[in-house]
């Protein structure tokens, strides 16, 4: 595997916020849909966007997130 590492600092905390919207998205419409199907995908999406989150988090170093897998 072969990583180009051409990622500059506003492209990852872009993609942070774009992460957190979609996390808070998924979450807000989780707690509104009352259809069963909905409710697991949003669930889904949120849990998967946590992991998405936290790892950015990470990598720009925030001091609260001591491991991305913990």
């Amino acid at each position: 595997m072969s990583f180009t590492y051409n990622r500059n600092w506003e492209e990852i905390e872009t993609m942070l916020d774009k992460a957190e919207e979609w996390r808070n998205y998924h979450h807000t419409e989780g707690l509104t849909t009352r259809n069963r199907e909905d409710k697991l995908h949003h669930a889904r999406n949120y849990k998967a966007l946590e992991g998405v989150v936290k790892t950015l988090r990470w990598v720009l170093g925030d001091p609260e997130i001591e491991h991305p897998l913990k």
